[in-house]
């Protein structure tokens, strides 16, 4: 049930976005780079909006946003109940879990 309300919540921005996209393109680009401010990406000069920018609200934006919000749906932990087993990544780029360093 979450995964569906997460995935209705996400698609409905991402179709607002893109229609508040081509409607107000200035607008949408002030904001988003606004945005950017905050983890200072628009200070980077090879990291221009021209090139990111239009990724915003497509196909592969919704599906990377429901990939990380689902993601966090597994990795929440409550009290008197198991830890979740994260996915890590080595430092030699081998993908294993936390409860194999505990091991």
């Amino acid at each position: 049930l979450q995964k569906i309300l997460i995935l209705l919540q996400v698609t409905l921005s991402a179709v607002v976005g893109k229609t508040l996209m081509i409607l107000f393109p200035n607008a949408v680009k002030r904001y988003i780079l606004k945005m950017g401010e905050k983890s200072r990406m628009n200070q980077n000069p090879k990291f221009s909006y021209e090139n990111w920018g239009p990724t915003f609200f497509s196909f592969k934006y919704l599906q990377f946003v429901l990939k990380v919000k689902w993601k966090r749906l597994e990795d929440e932990a409550f009290e008197g109940h198991p830890a979740p087993n994260t996915p890590v990544v080595t430092l030699g780029g081998e993908l294993c879990h936390v409860l194999d360093f505990m091991k």
